[in-house]
């Protein structure tokens, strides 16, 4: 494969790739430097992807691992990950009746890793559950139950009626919108 067509393909990647990049860290700084960290891993390490294999999924992979590891360096800092320092310092406006990206996203946070994981996989990047599988080497079942699990208990810490989101989803878990 020429450079031209690999550096096209990540190009076309991009969005997917910064999408689940924000949706694990909650930051459109760390978000935009995984993203970069991603692409240059990918452009030193072409020879790696295997043609006739998901490009999106081998990127979803990197970008993951990525994180992952900064995570494990930054867990000895203090984390606000769930916002409750900085709410102590905000005032809260008077538009209580919609929810914001922030509740939406504090609602991820409060996610257990792995579901919060294969939710913004499949919501967000739009891999398939067999991708998602492939990504996380976990079984098909293992995806779905998550994906189920995470959907509800999103659903529950944003206060939905029953505790049921009800996302566009398809029964591939793909967007519909």
């Amino acid at each position: 494969m020429s450079d031209n067509a690999f550096a096209d393909m990540m190009v076309a990647e991009m969005p997917y790739l910064r999408a689940f990049a924000l949706s694990l860290s909650g930051s459109t700084t760390v978000a935009d430097d995984l993203v970069q960290e991603t692409l240059v891993k990918a452009w030193t390490h072409t020879e790696s992807f295997a043609l006739g294999t998901n490009f999106r999924a081998w990127l979803v992979t990197i970008l993951r691992n990525t994180y992952f590891n900064q995570y494990r360096k930054l867990a000895r800092e203090v984390q606000d990950s769930d916002h409750a320092h900085a709410e102590q310092i905000l005032v809260g406006g008077d538009q209580e009746s919609c929810l914001t990206m922030q509740d939406v996203q504090r609602a991820l946070n409060k996610l257990p890793e792995d579901h919060r994981e294969i939710l913004l996989m499949i919501g967000v990047t739009e891999l398939s559950y067999e991708e998602a599988a492939e990504v996380c080497n976990i079984a098909v079942g293992t995806v779905k139950s998550r994906l189920n699990r995470a959907r509800a208990k999103l659903a529950e810490h944003l206060g939905m009626v029953d505790g049921v989101a009800h996302l566009d989803l398809d029964t591939n878990g793909r967007n519909i919108t």
